[in-house]
């Protein structure tokens, strides 16, 4: 990835929701910064506007007020700069791994050649080229995840955009799972945005973390996550890992405890 590709820029977003009960305030007033190529992670209470704030990024919602901006150019919509991956991978059923991860090559306009030079390169990558002919429903759910990842990153997106991709998965296939990312990402070095609700996970992934509150969902911290890289399932039980996480937990049960209280307060009529 070219120096300085992937920058994002988010500045007093806010995202309001209507609907019967009126209007709800999901995110409210977020800024922060991220650098090219950072893996940062976004972690707050449940229903605290995480995935809300991907999407503003991915530019499913457009933020009023505030903008999202990668490399200088306001989002107004989705983009091929931006790929993204979801909790379910969402993979073509009637198109093969080769074949899902090829779509987005051929749909920019690239000779066969390059496709598949380009599929091939991310297959490798992601430790599936022996799978090329598998289907989906041939695939444990960690695979297809793999799967997702690599036809994100054909693209060739500056930032790649994660929303509880292992949230599914059971904790040793997630593990692996994490290890596999962190492989990745060191390679490829994409910027990458990786929403989360497990604290270890964050910590164990991120050279940030990004603290939201309860909902609405405002910045309450950004944590400097300085453990060495490469890293391994060994760091877990480091003495910084553990401090790191504890401050985590320490905020996130704050903001967990008051929306807690905030949803009784709704449900005995109490607002």
């Amino acid at each position: 990835m070219p120096e300085g590709r992937g920058s994002i820029a988010i500045r007093d977003v806010t995202v309001r929701f209507s609907g019967r009960a009126g209007s709800i305030t999901a995110v409210d007033r977020f800024s922060v910064d991220i650098g090219s190529g950072q893996l940062v992670a976004i972690l707050g209470p449940s229903g605290c506007g995480k995935s809300t704030l991907l999407n503003a990024i991915a530019g499913f919602i457009i933020p009023q007020p505030g903008e999202v901006r990668v490399d200088g150019v306001t989002i107004r919509g989705p983009g091929a700069d931006r790929g993204v991956v979801f909790q379910q991978p969402a993979l073509f059923p009637w198109k093969n791994v080769y074949e899902n991860i090829a779509l987005g090559p051929r749909m920019a306009g690239l000779d066969r050649a390059a496709v598949d030079e380009r599929t091939k390169h991310f297959m490798e990558l992601v430790g599936l080229a022996q799978f090329a002919r598998y289907y989906p429903e041939q695939l444990s759910g960690g695979m297809q995840q793999r799967v997702g990842i690599a036809r994100a990153l054909a693209n060739n997106p500056s930032v790649l955009l994660m929303d509880e991709p292992f949230g599914a998965l059971d904790a040793q296939t997630r593990e692996l799972m994490q290890e596999s990312l962190l492989k990745i990402w060191e390679e490829n070095r994409t910027t990458l945005l990786f929403v989360t609700h497990d604290i270890e996970e964050a910590v164990f992934l991120a050279d940030r973390v990004v603290l939201m509150s309860a909902r609405p969902g405002r910045l309450i911290a950004d944590i400097p996550v300085d453990l060495r890289r490469p890293r391994s399932a060994e760091i877990l039980v480091s003495g910084e890992f553990v401090r790191l996480k504890k401050t985590c937990r320490d905020l996130i049960r704050t903001e967990s405890i008051k929306a807690f209280e905030e949803q009784n307060r709704v449900e005995a009529g109490n607002p």
